[in-house]
């Protein structure tokens, strides 16, 4: 069974002007996201800054994230990194805090080889029991997935179940697809190509656009799902302007940028990441008045 279908909200991770946690404002993002119809809550991810948590503060907002959803939907967290001992003790302690499922980036700047990936991810795996996504995100970590190595993981390590695919490549969707024979789940980790990839089996996003249009984002999915397609179509064109403009800086810094606007949380942001320009700002304020949520 699907650890979930429909919209995972990539939560972000709100922080104080200090760069500390704001535990607060995340509570309050987590009920908003509930109340709107998140299918999931995935945390610690690309857009929760995971790469400048520290390893308690990366537990920590695990297990209050787990206590705060308390079961109403699924918490999938992410605790892949680019050592592999990191990964098992991550997603170790990731499965006492009682998250349903983890999500697994592939190994970053030291990269790996398609056989190094397979021995990665089985092995991180093996030291749970919860079940595991893959993570292919190329663009930030110079590695790439093949499609059949997600599908020797899927058949082979019995709780690696699917894949986060932000490759952005289409083609390579598909072909992973066409051989995983349904022993894949597949999730967009674009919103620009929900319904490209739900139309090839996927199950649902990961998304960032989730985080300002929660109830939105799940429109799309849930329409698909229920056979509304040129609905959720339609909802996805609609929407495309502001993922674009959620996309115009590197994420997540669009996306605070827009709770921000929103009323939703203060701070800042973990350097190297840096406040939004003006110009960008402008055009992300824009976009999300054209949406209806500003």
């Amino acid at each position: 069974m699907a650890i979930f279908k429909g919209a995972g909200v990539a939560i972000v991770t709100p922080m104080y002007e200090d760069g500390s946690v704001d535990y607060e404002s995340f509570e309050q993002l987590v009920e908003f996201q509930i109340a709107n119809g998140t299918d999931a809550i995935i945390v610690c991810g690309t857009t929760g800054e995971s790469s400048t948590l520290t390893h308690e503060e990366h537990l920590d907002v695990i297990r209050y994230c787990a206590k705060v959803v308390a079961g109403r939907v699924p918490v999938v967290a992410g605790t892949g990194s680019n050592c592999t001992e990191t990964a098992v003790y991550l997603s170790q302690e990731a499965e006492k805090a009682g998250v349903d499922g983890l999500l697994l980036v592939s190994p970053y700047y030291n990269k790996a080889t398609q056989n190094g990936l397979f021995a990665h991810f089985k092995t991180v795996a093996d030291s749970v029991k919860i079940p595991c996504l893959l993570y292919n995100v190329p663009s930030r970590t110079g590695c790439n997935i093949l499609p059949e190595t997600v599908v020797r993981l899927c058949k082979e390590v019995s709780n690696i179940v699917g894949v986060k695919e932000a490759s952005g490549n289409i083609s390579q969707i598909a072909h992973l697809a066409a051989i995983a024979e349904g022993c894949v789940d597949i999730y967009s980790g674009n919103d620009d190509q929900i319904v490209p990839i739900m139309s090839l089996g996927g199950l649902g996003v990961i998304s960032v656009l989730s985080n300002v249009a929660p109830a939105q984002t799940h429109a799309i999915c849930q329409n698909y799902l229920d056979g509304n397609v040129k609905e959720s179509c339609r909802l996805q064109l609609e929407a495309m302007e502001l993922c674009n403009a959620l996309f115009c800086e590197v994420n997540p810094i669009p996306v605070k940028k827009a709770l921000q606007l929103m009323g939703k949380i203060g701070g800042t942001l973990r350097m190297p990441l840096t406040e939004m320009e003006p110009a960008t700002t402008a055009r992300l304020e824009k976009a999300m008045k054209e949406y209806g949520i500003l």
